[in-house]
């Protein structure tokens, strides 16, 4: 039950998910919102939002007109606003931001959140809805690092040259990506978005067609299938330095 103080928008946020998406949920008919932020350092109780950039991945598509850009406003434009190519005076006509907040929690609805290293921004977020308005988010999230760990476990990618990184970067020149606007949130959405498509036609043709298989968490130490030995983990020292948790604060 949610508390009787919450205002309205938020209300209606929640009773989205009372008929949402469920692990038997076939990938090709959810709505993902794919999503990146940037923000002001890498601790989401104490940094803020720069801005958010997301755009939606449904029936196999990138839909272009179901995105979202918002700038947020900033007392101050140091070093960390800067260099996402944000002026000062961008910087200060930005979006306040409960109204930012209240705007993407519109366009998000019951959406499965999917990013890079996603657990950063979803807990930034956190941070900025429990700061203004006491709760926190309900949707689903996945991480495209997770899904492409699980697949080349499976794989799915046989034949290709193997993974030396697995940073945005690294993904797009192994999916042969162009990059453009990298480093802004609306651009590395969109990058996310297209790897994400090739990582979701992997998953289709491996048997991960569901949303509970596609979203699955990786782990290192997986069961053993039945009757033979479980398969060895990637070579997670060489390829990650920070280590293959998806919900480490690394940069993407």
């Amino acid at each position: 039950m949610n508390p009787p103080s919450l205002p309205g928008f938020v209300l209606d946020y929640f009773a989205a998910f009372d008929a949402t998406w469920t692990d038997d949920t076939p990938a090709g008919e959810v709505r993902f919102v794919v999503l990146d932020t940037e923000t002001t350092g890498l601790d989401p109780r104490r940094d803020r939002i720069i801005t958010i950039g997301a755009v939606a991945v449904q029936a196999g598509q990138i839909v272009l007109e179901d995105s979202f850009e918002a700038l947020l406003q900033l007392a101050y434009n140091g070093p960390s606003v800067t260099v996402h190519g944000i002026t000062r005076e961008e910087a200060q006509e930005g979006l306040s931001e409960p109204e930012a907040l209240r705007r993407f929690l519109g366009y998000l609805g019951d959406g499965v959140i999917v990013g890079h290293h996603i657990m950063h921004d979803v807990e930034t977020l956190n941070a900025g809805y429990e700061r203004n308005f006491g709760f926190r988010l309900k949707n689903r999230h996945l991480d495209t690092m997770d899904l492409t760990l699980n697949l080349e476990r499976d794989g799915a990618f046989a034949g290709r040259p193997e993974f030396t990184s697995f940073s945005l970067d690294a993904l797009c020149a192994f999916f042969g990506i162009a990059e453009h606007d990298r480093h802004t949130a609306g651009g590395d959405a969109f990058l996310t978005a297209q790897i994400f498509l090739r990582l979701l036609r992997a998953a289709s043709r491996a048997g991960r067609a569901s949303l509970a298989l596609v979203a699955e968490a990786f782990s290192q130490s997986p069961a053993a299938p039945e009757g033979g030995a479980a398969p060895n983990p990637p070579r997670a020292d060489v390829r990650f330095g920070v280590g293959v948790s998806s919900s480490a604060n690394v940069r993407k």
